[in-house]
């Protein structure tokens, strides 16, 4: 069963160019944590130009005191993303989420845009990764649909991968199979592996079914941009996250989108 995580990013970034607390983001969470979302994603970049460390601590209060599981044993869950600086694992390590995904950002990026080399770095991840077991949280490490990046990411220790699907969202129109080939390799041998496996970038309501259905033992995808910009001009949250949900659960018995 994929679960579908909500990255809020934007609605931070909304909120921080008039600086204040419209839109609020602790309201934002409420509906996403009352809706069919299974958790909360942020992150957080030094320069706070959306998800501020402020942010994460009172988000992860929140989702703890919701943490209600459901039939399946399940509860929401919150993953923070970032580059492991000592300041983010300092953070990390204080507030304690469910799963932290590292990702090889450079302060000024915009957006996430490569995965890690696993092999290059594995060193340094191998440390990391050790450090965030032992405080109980899970850990995924960020990486392009490559075979040799996968198995790094097992070598240093790590319990999932994200793929990085913007290669994969950018192909989908002109030929989705062709754009699917490479996610479908390293995600065949993540399981040989026994690694579990996120996605997330640029997917949407037109290419997540695609997706799901060539890789459909997909743990998490986490979804912001689209996700939040559908909701701004089209739906509204809730109802958005219900059509999210509806993509990533199709074949899900027992849960309807209308």
């Amino acid at each position: 069963m994929t679960r579908l995580s909500v990255n809020i990013n934007k609605i931070a970034t909304v909120r921080n160019a008039r600086g204040g607390n419209v839109p609020n983001l602790l309201e934002a969470a409420d509906i996403i944590l009352d809706s069919l979302a299974d958790g909360i994603t942020v992150h957080p970049r030094p320069d706070g130009r959306h998800i501020t460390y402020k942010d994460v601590e009172e988000l992860s209060e929140k989702i703890k005191r919701s943490q209600m599981p459901y039939d399946d044993g399940y509860c929401k869950e919150f993953n923070i993303e970032g580059n492991p600086t000592a300041e983010f694992l300092d953070l990390v390590r204080s507030v304690q989420p469910d799963q932290v995904t590292l990702v090889p950002d450079a302060p000024d990026a915009l957006t996430s845009n490569a995965g890690w080399d696993t092999v290059k770095y594995a060193d340094f991840l191998r440390d990391v990764v050790a450090s965030l077991q032992l405080c109980d949280i899970r850990v995924s490490i960020f990486v392009d649909p490559v075979v040799a990046m996968v198995e790094g990411a097992k070598e240093v220790g790590a319990d999932r991968i994200e793929l990085y699907t913007e290669a994969y969202a950018a192909g989908y129109t002109e030929d989705a199979e062709r754009a699917i080939r490479p996610y479908i390799f390293a995600a065949e041998r993540a399981r040989e592996l026994g690694l579990e496996i996120n996605a997330g970038h640029d997917l949407n309501l037109e290419n997540l079914e695609y997706f799901l259905r060539r890789l459909p033992y997909v743990s998490e995808v986490s979804i912001g941009q689209a996700l939040i910009s559908d909701a701004m001009l089209r739906w509204g949250l809730k109802e958005t996250i219900w059509r999210y949900k509806g993509k990533v659960c199709a074949d899900r018995k027992g849960v309807t989108i209308g």
